[in-house]
């Protein structure tokens, strides 16, 4: 919000310089971004009078007497519509303009120039605020300009422009009076805002117009009939005061609008009245299918959830956001029709962020407005376009649905109120602050109750109350405590625990964490999901692409690595501990579950290629790997079960990690049709279920000894069915009881010459220890027999 200094001062009494108003706004809730005085970068610009012109043969240059004031002089000018007889602002020889450009004597041409016949940019007006008829070239000052004299009071350039960031829940300071609410509880002063005198005909506005509503995103309507109006560029005040709030000028009528915008918060907007088909306005919900061209030129494509309003059936504006460009005010409408109404800020949003068309009204309508001045804002408007473009004000406001603009009362105590704030204020001064801020209250030294005006919407509970209170009173004036120490002492809860060992663990094996977006596409959320649920939505996304909760982290693990490899950095090793988002019940109505997850991602090599070693490339086993250190550490009993479910994995490199028959996650590589879509090469990628490793957790075994005797070790190689799995195998040596193996490893694995197609070998190695004795070899033997006989009831032969 751009406030002009100037203009505050007509509005409210207070004695600062503008750096000290800010000083106190920053410090009651409102931030002050900044203060810029146009004037301050410039000098020696002056009001000329250009006395005669001539064209340089052949060019676009033309040779130009300005009087400057003591003196006549020569300026060569490019502008196109520069002409004998305008009042224009010209930099003498000497003079700083934007940019710290300094202009000197010199001649063009052949022809001596002394000095510059600037346009606005050349001054440091932004392109986007110069009206448009003076877009490319020079401005016209006011006819009444003296000549000679700085140009800086004609343009307001000397006023002070205070950038204020308005914070969502400050939006009643969206405006001038709401600016000048603040101002005057700051310096307990009062505000002016000087009242406006209507003088309306005796047709009615009702006789021309009908209006409706159609929609419950409307609250209410309303529209005023001012005919015979003269369109014409606005008076320089006007202009300047528009220039300085970075809106462009356009023409008396459009401009009256922007002003109130500016005043009041309170958006409007202009019909031509002669360009309606029917008499009768609409405010309704678009239908699908339905097209409007704006202001900009541009055709929107309307959905069922845009605002419309609609004038013989037909959309004739964009309720809330821009007009259509079928009703637009131009040079030559005589007949207007003036619209304020109140929609709903929501609906408002997804308009403009879905057709990216923000502009000065929307954002109004989402913050909100003040509902108490929006008959008072229509009729300002009415009262100044008959002021400026010379209509007549049709008797009356059309209106349609109404809206509550009594006080709201919020109560709370004193006691409640001192708790708070640490402090010791009595009602007395309670009553004092909110005098200040322009409300009533009424109660005694235990409850008050404070009646809130409409202006103020973020006021609604008792601890907005205390806020107000804190503000004016002064923060540096609340009492400072140190924090007391209640003696209890810290710990990690089970939960956090676990994510610092696991996150120890994937460092320690060359992991590096990220950390990516919890929010992606409907498609991506449920991509990587053994058991899709039903996808949350956001209901006003930001964008598309961060629409939904995701129930996988590996979807947005890849756009990590994809964003990585197209930088040329393709050897990842990458982690992620975060959440899920899981929906159990009705996505638009419950809130889904959150599941602690860990899941990694890698590709590339982990051994590069050198004089002596070959290059050994990331495979499932790596993967799988790391998952095995981590169920190690918290002995967890886990199996792996090969899946072709998933489709965005490989059928034939994946498996589902069971605990206690149930899956809590996967392993595998990414499809190759899916790796081609991220634009990655071969990768490999895991998801648990921290939850799930949570509750399977058991107590701590207790400590014992390690055994003085030595461990014996056995060799075992079986043939086996090609089909058979290496788990089928440790079951089969599992269920022969023997309570002195510790440790089985497999260590080949062979299929090819000298044995059948269908069969293949796998070498085991076995560990047995006894921790009070030394073991026999005819024990040993023992314990391998009996290993034999179950592996041989698996169809394994011995070699």
């Amino acid at each position: 919000m751009l406030v002009s200094y100037k203009w505050l001062k007509q509005l409210v009494d207070f004695d600062g310089t503008s750096q000290e108003l800010a000083d106190k706004m920053s410090t009651t809730g409102i931030e002050v971004e900044g203060i810029e005085q146009k004037s301050a970068a410039l000098s020696k610009l002056v009001v000329g009078e250009v006395l005669s012109t001539e064209k340089v043969p052949d060019t676009h240059l033309t040779v130009c007497q300005v009087n400057v004031g003591d003196e006549v002089n020569q300026i060569v000018c490019g502008a196109p519509n520069i002409k004998a007889g305008i009042k224009v602002i010209v930099a003498l020889p000497g003079a700083r303009i934007a940019d710290n450009y300094k202009i000197k004597k010199g001649k063009i041409r052949g022809f001596e120039s002394l000095g510059m016949i600037c346009s606005l940019g050349e001054i440091g007006l932004s392109d986007s605020v110069v009206p448009k008829v003076y877009a490319d070239g020079i401005y016209y000052l006011p006819q009444d300009a003296v000549v000679g004299q700085p140009v800086f009071s004609y343009l307001d350039l000397d006023d002070e422009i205070i950038e204020l960031s308005i914070t969502p829940n400050r939006a009643d300071a969206l405006s001038m009076r709401g600016v000048a609410h603040e101002v005057a509880a700051i310096y307990d002063s009062k505000v002016n805002f000087q009242p406006v005198a209507l003088d309306e005909s005796d047709k009615k506005a009702s006789d021309v117009i009908e209006v409706a509503i159609e929609s419950d995103k409307v609250a209410t309507y309303t529209a005023r009939v001012i005919e015979n109006v003269t369109i014409a560029p606005s008076p320089q005040w006007l202009q300047n005061l528009l220039m300085n709030a970075g809106i462009r000028p356009l023409n008396n009528v459009v401009d009256i609008t922007n002003y109130i915008l500016l005043y009041f918060g309170q958006p409007m907007h202009a019909f031509d009245l002669d360009k309606f088909e029917d008499k009768k306005i609409v405010a309704r919900q678009a239908r699908e299918g339905e097209k409007l061209v704006t202001l900009d030129a541009e055709e929107r494509d309307l959905i069922e959830e845009d605002i419309v309003i609609s004038v013989a059936d037909k959309a004739v504006a964009l309720g809330g956001v821009m007009g259509g460009a079928d009703t637009e005010i131009d040079n030559s409408s005589k007949n207007i029709v003036l619209e304020a109404a109140l929609f709903d800020g929501k609906s408002i949003r997804k308009t403009s962020s879905r057709l990216n068309l923000r502009s000065e009204s929307s954002s109004r309508f989402e913050k909100g407005i003040n509902l108490a001045t929006l008959t008072e804002a229509m009729d300002t408007a009415a009262a100044m376009i008959a002021d400026l473009a010379g209509g007549q004000v049709l008797s009356g406001i059309v209106s349609a649905g109404t809206v509550d603009t009594s006080d709201v009362a919020v109560s709370a105590s004193l006691d409640y109120v001192n708790r708070s704030l640490g402090t010791n204020l009595d009602y007395a001064q309670i009553a004092d602050i909110f005098r200040r801020l322009g409300m009533e209250i009424t109660g005694d030294a235990s409850q008050f109750t404070v009646a809130v005006p409409r202006r103020r919407w973020d006021i609604r509970i008792p601890a907005d109350l205390v806020e107000e209170i804190a503000r004016i009173y002064g923060y540096n004036n609340l009492p400072t405590t140190l924090p007391k120490e209640d003696g209890t002492a810290g710990e990690l809860t089970q939960t956090q625990q676990i994510r610092r060992q696991i996150r120890s663990l994937a460092e320690g094996a060359g992991l590096t964490e990220i950390i990516s977006y919890a929010l992606t596409t409907p498609e991506k959320a449920v991509a990587f999901t053994p058991c899709p649920t039903a996808v949350t939505e956001l209901m006003w996304p930001m964008t598309v692409d961060r629409s939904a909760l995701r129930q996988n982290m590996v979807a947005g693990m890849l756009e990590t690595v994809a964003y990585n490899v197209a930088r040329k950095n393709k050897n990842l090793a990458l982690y992620e501990v975060g959440k899920v988002f899981e929906q159990s019940g009705n996505p638009k109505e419950d809130l889904p579950q959150e599941i602690n997850k860990f899941a990694l991602a890698l590709t590339g090599l982990v051994a590069e290629k050198d004089f002596q070693t070959a290059a050994v490339a990331i495979d499932f086993f790596h993967a799988k790997g790391i998952l095995e250190a981590i169920f190690d550490k918290y002995n967890l009993a886990v199996t792996y079960q090969a899946t072709s479910e998933m489709e965005n994995l490989h059928p034939g490199r994946t498996a589902h990690i069971m605990l206690d028959g149930q899956v809590i996650g996967f392993v595998g590589q990414v499809h190759p049709q899916t790796a081609k879509e991220y634009g990655i090469p071969e990768t490999y990628v895991a998801e648990i279920n921290l939850d799930a490793i949570e509750a399977a957790l058991k107590p701590a075994a207790p400590f014992s000894e390690i055994s003085k005797f030595p461990a014996v070790s056995r060799d075992i190689a079986l043939l086996l069915d090609i089909h058979t799995k290496h788990q089928d195998v440790l079951d089969a040596i599992a269920s022969a009881g023997v309570k002195r193996l510790t440790n089985v490893t497999l260590f080949d694995v062979y299929t090819g010459s000298n044995i059948a197609p269908d069969k293949k070998s796998m070498a085991y190695n076995l560990t047995f220890q006894n921790p009070s004795d030394s073991l026999t070899d005819e024990e040993v033997a023992k314990y391998m027999d009996k290993i034999g006989r179950s592996l041989e009831q698996l169809g394994a032969e011995i070699r």
